[in-house]
């Protein structure tokens, strides 16, 4: 996991080693704000950070002071329905298809069978696309044409899941329509739709937020969030920037549970976000 990690976050650590480049034992408080710049932390958080801070930081107080920032109560728990059904939002280049692939993977791999909604009507390549992974996992996959109601895709998805016994039900959903105001009609519309289908669904709403984008994502989260609330979150791509840093900023500024981290294309690429592993990561750049 740890060295999960390390490959996750490299791209950061390489950016950290430029502005301190000497491991020491001990830092400045300067040095340590220039490196979380670096990192892409936002800067109020930042203020926030080193105020408790003394003139010099060692490892233990770095790691005390940027732990704290996910000691807010999150909710990780799933419970026993079945089908467990969980709806995949984000803006479209997120990685919604190819995170859906990946939790389906991490389902049937923990011996639960899976099937999946393809709920992006929107948009004919997603659909495509969705319906490739689901060839290629060997799951079943309710898809429909480019138009059509993707409240009707959530509906027969549930139903299918209840008639055949599946564990897992897993609904991608439209990132963008013409206007926001759309989109948040239509997502509604798929969660009262999945309610009528199945009391509780979905149990879980995951927004996949694009680690490339740094802190500009928390903006997207939050309008999500208004829309129809969010339950976690997963963040993808953060092995191709140096702005690893922002985990900090979106767990700081969302206070939810981050479920997991994509660590690459494959579905296989999905590892549980630990708090402690990856401020311990971020230290192993900064501190000999």
């Amino acid at each position: 996991m740890f060295n999960l990690f390390k490959k996750v976050l490299g791209k950061t650590n390489e950016a950290i080693k430029e502005v301190a480049p000497i491991k020491k034992k001990e830092i400045s408080k300067e040095e340590f704000e220039e490196i979380l710049l670096e990192a892409d932390v936002n800067y109020e958080l930042i203020d926030r950070l080193l105020e408790s801070l003394p003139s010099t930081i060692n490892r233990i107080q770095a790691f005390n002071s940027l732990i704290s920032v996910f000691q807010y109560k999150a909710d990780f728990k799933e419970n026993d329905a079945k089908p467990y059904v969980e709806m995949i939002i984000g803006v479209n280049g997120a990685g919604k298809t190819t995170t859906i692939s990946k939790l389906a993977y991490r389902y049937k791999e923990a011996g639960k069978s899976v099937i999946l909604g393809a709920g992006d009507t929107f948009r004919a390549a997603a659909i495509e696309q969705l319906s490739r992974w689901a060839a290629k996992l060997d799951i079943p996959i309710v898809a429909t044409k480019q138009g059509h109601d993707p409240s009707a895709v959530v509906y027969d998805t549930i139903e299918s899941a209840k008639a055949k016994g599946i564990d897992h039900v897993i609904i991608d959903t439209a990132g963008r329509l013409h206007t926001q105001t759309n989109l948040a009609e239509e997502l509604k519309k798929m969660i009262r739709v999945a309610q009528k289908a199945l009391p509780g669904a979905p149990h879980r709403k995951m927004l996949i937020l694009d680690g490339t984008q740094g802190s500009s994502s928390i903006n997207q989260a939050k309008a999500f969030n208004e829309m129809i609330g969010i339950d976690g979150i997963i963040i993808t791509k953060l092995d191709g920037t140096a702005k690893g840093g922002s985990v900090l900023s979106i767990a700081d500024e969302l206070q939810m549970p981050i479920f997991y981290i994509g660590t690459g294309e494959q579905p296989k690429d999905l590892i549980r976000f630990k708090a402690n592993d990856y401020v311990n990561t971020i230290l192993d750049g900064i501190f000999s």
